[in-house]
């Protein structure tokens, strides 16, 4: 996928009501393909690869089976959502930061889901 279709595509995240950021990260390496909006707000791809490898490796002794599909971190101003898109070949990262106050979670949790699935079709 061409950079200019990528980031048209994330682009596109950045439309959903509180997205400030995005950005589609390498799960293993860390990696960012891409990013928009603010890149501050996304954070660091390393960073977030090696949270969803944490996570990963400890959910699965917790008894919950299968493998991650999305993260939600919150803090005080903002929602961050890591959300795995498959692919063949190593996973990738789809990354939002979200506006506490200008975000209505579930429903933006249903958009970027819709997006991840769409994302390299």
């Amino acid at each position: 996928m061409y950079v200019s279709a990528l980031e048209a595509s994330l682009s596109r995240l950045l439309e959903t009501p509180g997205v400030t950021g995005a950005a589609l990260v390498d799960a293993v390496t860390g990696l960012t393909y891409c990013a928009v909006g603010d890149p501050s707000a996304v954070g660091d791809g390393v960073d977030t690869a090696e949270l969803a490898a944490l996570v990963t490796d400890r959910v699965g002794p917790a008894g919950t089976g299968g493998e991650l599909e999305s993260l939600v971190v919150t803090s005080a101003r903002r929602y961050h959502v890591v959300r795995t898109v498959r692919r063949a070949g190593d996973p990738l990262l789809l990354v939002a930061a979200l506006d506490r106050d200008r975000t209505n979670l579930a429903l933006a949790l249903r958009q970027l889901n819709g997006h991840a699935e769409g994302m390299l079709a």
